[in-house]
């Protein structure tokens, strides 16, 4: 009894659970390739900011430090 449980046993889990397993996770890569509802709606929030500030939002004076001070880095000078 036990030579004919285990070839169909096996035959059960390559020719059923095995594409079952692999068709069920390639829907659902496909279901999480888009943006839900959700995401799309967070994205859409008139609130958003980004978290750093523009440096062009910045006054023109301390801009031209900065610069100066990027490029004296840059050269190895502190």
């Amino acid at each position: 009894m036990e030579d004919v449980l285990v070839p169909i046993g096996i035959v059960g889990i390559l020719f059923i659970g095995l594409p079952w397993i692999i068709f069920h996770y390639v829907t659902q890569w496909k279901r999480a390739r888009g943006l839900s509802v959700e995401d799309e709606n967070l994205l859409d929030d008139p609130n958003w900011r980004p978290s750093v500030p523009d440096r062009t939002e910045r006054a023109p004076r301390e801009l031209g430090r900065d610069i100066g001070r990027d490029r004296d880095d840059w050269q190895g000078r502190a």
